[in-house]
Formats: C-alpha cells, sequence, structure tokens
C-alpha cells in the first residue's frame, strides 16, 4: 500500500474515464469532471443504444460511442449509468473486457455490490456510487461503498474527482438505501416544501415569480448556513426565533400539522421502498 496516496493523484491527470450510459446523472458527473478541470474532453468516451443523448456529449468536446465494449478498451475508470433492470445483461456483455487495471463504479439503484462482485470477473475493483440529482448542477449529495476488491487508493481517487460534483462521502454499503429516501428522494420533498412556502406569498399578495425566487434562495441559504457552520439545525432555528416574534407563530403552525413527523415517515418510506426494489 506503499506510495498509494501520491499514486491517487498521478493518476487522475492521465486518467481515461468511460460513463456505460450516458442518461441525465451521467451528464451531470461528466460535466463536474469537465467544469473542474479534472478530466478533459477528450479523456471521456461514453457510450448509449441511440445518438438520442449522446449529441449533448459530443458538443461538449467528449467522445462517443454505441459500443459498450470500447468503453472498456478505452478506459481505466467506468461508470455503470445503466437502468438497474438492464445492468445485468450490460455486466454479461462487458465482462471479458474487465481487468485488473479497471475501476467499476455502478450508480444502478437496488443493485447490490455482491451482486456487481458476482456478475464481474473475482477481484475487480467495484464500489458502488449512489448520487442525486443536483449532480447535474455540482450540487449533489453523493455516498459510494468499495466492494471487496477496492482499497483506499479507488476511493481516494472517487471521491476527489466527484468533489467536483457536490458532497460526496465513503459510508457502509447499508447507509446506501437510506441516503436514497433521505437524498435522492428527498430532493422532491424539498420541491414541495419550497412550492408550499412560494404559494403562501402568492396567497399573500406576492407575484408567483418572485415569491419562487425568493423561496429558493431561502433553502440555499439555510443550506449553506447549516453546511459552513456545522451548527445542528435545531440551534440555528432557534437564533430565529425572538419571543413574541413571526417566526415562533410560524412554527407553532408547522408543529401543529407535524411537519417533523410527516417528513420522518417520508425519509422512512422512501427508504423501506429502496429495500424492497433491492429484493426485487
Amino acid at each position: 500500500r506503499r506510495g498509494r496516496g501520491s499514486e491517487g493523484s498521478m493518476e487522475a491527470a492521465e486518467l481515461r474515464v468511460g460513463f456505460v450510459g450516458a442518461g441525465r446523472m451521467a451528464g451531470g458527473l461528466a460535466r463536474g469532471l469537465l467544469r473542474a478541470g479534472k478530466v478533459p474532453a477528450s479523456s471521456i468516451l461514453a457510450s448509449a443504444p441511440s445518438d438520442k443523448n449522446l449529441d449533448a456529449w459530443r458538443e461538449s468536446g467528449c467522445r462517443t460511442t454505441h459500443c459498450n465494449l470500447e468503453v472498456l478498451q478505452e478506459s481505466t475508470l467506468v461508470f455503470l449509468a445503466t437502468k438497474p433492470h438492464i445492468l445485468p445483461g450490460v455486466l454479461q456483455e462487458i465482462r471479458p473486457a474487465v481487468g485488473p487495471h479497471h475501476i467499476v463504479v455502478s450508480l444502478a439503484a437496488g443493485v447490490t455490490l455482491q451482486t456487481l462482485q458476482r456478475l464481474l470477473p473475482a477481484g475487480t475493483k467495484v464500489l458502488r456510487l449512489m448520487p442525486n440529482l443536483p449532480c447535474v448542477v455540482q450540487a449533489g449529495a453523493m455516498v459510494f461503498a468499495r466492494g471487496t476488491g477496492a482499497g483506499d487508493g479507488e476511493a481516494t481517487l472517487l471521491k476527489s474527482l466527484l468533489s467536483s460534483c457536490g458532497l460526496c462521502e465513503e459510508v457502509p454499503e447499508s447507509y446506501i438505501n437510506i441516503h436514497t429516501g433521505l437524498s435522492g428522494s428527498g430532493v422532491a420533498y424539498v420541491y414541495l416544501f419550497a412550492e408550499a412556502l412560494a404559494e403562501g406569498a402568492v396567497k399573500m399578495g406576492m407575484p408567483g415569480g418572485l415569491a419562487s425566487r425568493i423561496a429558493a434562495q431561502t433553502l440555499l441559504g439555510a443550506a449553506k448556513m447549516m453546511l459552513e457552520t456545522g451548527e445542528h439545525p435545531a440551534k440555528l432555528r432557534g437564533d430565529v426565533c425572538t419571543p413574541g416574534g413571526t417566526t415562533i407563530h410560524a412554527l407553532h403552525q408547522l408543529e401543529k400539522g407535524a411537519l417533523r413527523a410527516t417528513v420522518m415517515n417520508a425519509v422512512e418510506a422512501a427508504t423501506n421502498r429502496a429495500c424492497d426494489v433491492a429484493k426485487d
């Protein structure tokens, strides 16, 4: 393991990155790598069955192909970004081309490391990554878990590359379904909350477009304060409340509506569903 760290940083300079599947999430990760200058466009190769998704990749200077095997032949770090039900067939197809120099990263929801390792050659360096939609604007929340063949070098490389797409944390695989319930699906809970915030302002007489922009900026600012101060959200919430003021009156209404219990139930329901999908 000696010198592994320096190898990780050197590798990034000459890294060739492949994407099997070229949908929205794959495109978001690729844009993050390009924007941060982590990988030149000429070192990225994406494959998809039709040209529908590939045009955008070509416009940003990436290379494209219809052949999944070509991605393996041309790349060292390979992201598997197909739909989960298609992945087993894709793994069967690429298996002969996977070698010890490859790092294989699966984005497929519900496909476990155990399954990936079973369908790939023994000892393959495989990791499982769960991104969320804001990766497409480089503000994602991602977690990844490593398979038995992947070491510290691979984990460090993936983390340093993906930090350009947002928050990226290594976790035990058992957390991945929880991340789906908290963050993958959680983005939608936040949109619902933002919509309700803006509609409340519209009800009180503010134009819809302005209300939406202010709601979005309010969420962005609150999130940024949580990340940058590291304070518990309850402490930050307390800082906004003055005795007998507007905020505590509003919070009382949210508590009457059981906002906290409802959101906790939502995270639980989405996590359970992610677990069920993994079993199918």
